[in-house]
């Protein structure tokens, strides 16, 4: 799978910047590649699709964070760390994304997400997630927790 067949598409995020009314944050990655590895990589040994819990999102910045900087977005599979999609996105834009999951989850219920995922297979939606975690890391792979969205209570 190639990064290029994934495209990322981010709504309810703008009201961050104009101190607007919090929406929950969502992210539609659509995948136009050869689906049959995409949707064995979403499947646990089981067969069923993987559940929000055993899966991971994080961003790896490419550089130091301010300079125009990119990342690479990954989602893993939490119970064997292997990677299920990867694609590149503008830094600033993940980390907006990451302040508007933050904000909204200040208003939240506990027990609720902090941004949905929905994945989808050539615009038909394939799973979608409420998750409540994403990490970001430094481009030497260092965990920068002022950046990431940890849910009180999580240690990491």
């Amino acid at each position: 799978m190639r990064r290029e067949h994934f495209t990322l598409d981010v709504t309810n995020i703008d009201w961050v910047e104009t101190d607007g009314e919090p929406a929950k944050p969502s992210v539609s990655i659509d995948f136009t590649g050869p689906a049959t590895m995409l949707r064995e990589r979403l499947t646990g040994p089981d067969g069923d699709v993987l559940e929000a819990s055993e899966t991971d999102a994080a961003l790896r910045l490419q550089g130091p964070l301010g300079d125009d900087t990119t990342g690479v977005v990954s989602v893993t599979n939490r119970i064997t760390g292997e990677f299920i999609l990867e694609l590149n996105e503008d830094a600033d834009d993940v980390l907006q994304f990451i302040r508007a999951a933050r904000g909204y989850g200040e208003d939240a219920a506990d027990d609720e997400g902090r941004y949905e995922v929905t994945i989808t297979l050539d615009g038909d939606p394939f799973v979608s997630y409420d998750k409540g975690t994403f990490l970001v890391y430094d481009d030497e792979g260092s965990l920068l927790r002022q950046h990431s969205l940890i849910p009180s209570g999580v240690e990491l």
